[in-house]
C-alpha cells in the first residue's frame, strides 16, 4: 500500500517528567440535559467538552485524545526510537499512529510503520495503513511484507465493548490481549516489545506468567491520560526472548 498520507506531523514534544505539557485552554463548559439527550449522554458530552486532553488533541490536530496515553508512556519510558518496525493494532481512528510516526520519523528517518484495523482509516503520512482483520490466517504474512521484515514493536490499544458488568469487561479485554499476544509472538522479532491494554488489577494469571517467560521485563503503567474513573492501564513487556518452543 502507499505510505502517502493527509496528516502532517507537528514534531515531537516531550513535557518535563513525562507530563504532558498543554497549550490550549478553554473555558469550562456547562452542558444542559436537553430534549432527545439522556443523562448519561448529557454528562459524556460534558466530559467530552471539558476534558483538557480532547481540546488539546483538537489544537494539535490529533485524531483522538489517547494520542497522549502513547505519548506520556513513551516519555517516561523512551520506547520509541527512529529505525524501530512497528506494528500497531486496533488502529483507528490514528491517534497512536500519528504520535509513533512523527516520533519514528525524526530528521526524515525512513518509516516502517503498519497500521491496521479492522475499520477503515484515513491515511497517515509515513505509515502503511492496512484495512484487515488480524485473526486472518494469511495476516501474519502480509504484515511481515509490509514491514519488510519481523516487527521490533508490537502496540495494541484495542478495546472490547464495555459492558458495564466488571467481571464481563475483564475477559472480554483478557481475551483480546491473548489474541494480541499470540500474534506478537508470531510476528516480533527477538528483543522486541509487546504493549496492549488491561485492566487495573494486572492481567490473568495464566497470561502474565506466559509473559513474563517470554519477555525479559513486564510493568504495567497508568498514563495521566488515561481517566481515574477508567481501570484501564498498560501492559509493556520488553525484550521478547524469541518464538515459544511448543
Amino acid at each position: 500500500m502507499s505510505r502517502s498520507g493527509r496528516y502532517t506531523g507537528r514534531g515531537k514534544s516531550k513535557g518535563e517528567g513525562g507530563k504532558t505539557k498543554f497549550t490550549a485552554r478553554a473555558a469550562t463548559v456547562r452542558v444542559k440535559t436537553a430534549r432527545g439527550r439522556t443523562n448519561s449522554s448529557a454528562r459524556w458530552l460534558d466530559r467530552q467538552l471539558n476534558d483538557p486532553y480532547v481540546t488539546e488533541a483538537k489544537a494539535r490536530g490529533y485524531r483522538s485524545r489517547s494520542a497522549f496515553k502513547i505519548i506520556e508512556l513513551d516519555d517516561k519510558y523512551n520506547l520509541l526510537k527512529p529505525g524501530m518496525r512497528i506494528l500497531e493494532l486496533g488502529a483507528a481512528p490514528g491517534g497512536w499512529t500519528q504520535v509513533i510516526a512523527e516520533r519514528l520519523g525524526i530528521n526524515g528517518a525512513k518509516l516502517d510503520l503498519v497500521a491496521m484495523d479492522i475499520l477503515p482509516m484515513e491515511p497517515i503520512n509515513g505509515a502503511t495503513v492496512m484495512e484487515l482483520d488480524f485473526l486472518d490466517p494469511e495476516a501474519p504474512d502480509r504484515l511481515k511484507e509490509a514491514l519488510g521484515g519481523s516487527a521490533d514493536a508490537v502496540l495494541s490499544d484495542m478495546a472490547a465493548p464495555a459492558t458495564g458488568h466488571t467481571a464481563t469487561d475483564h475477559i472480554r479485554i483478557i481475551a483480546l490481549v491473548e489474541i494480541a499476544l499470540e500474534f506478537a509472538e508470531e510476528i516480533l522479532a527477538p528483543g522486541g516489545m509487546f504493549i496492549a491494554k488491561v485492566l487495573q488489577g494486572g492481567t490473568e494469571h495464566t497470561l502474565l506468567k506466559r509473559i513474563q517467560k517470554n519477555f525479559a521485563k513486564v510493568r504495567h503503567a497508568k498514563p495521566p491520560a488515561s481517566r481515574n474513573s477508567s481501570s484501564e492501564t498498560y501492559l509493556i513487556a520488553q525484550g521478547f526472548r524469541g518464538h515459544p518452543k511448543s
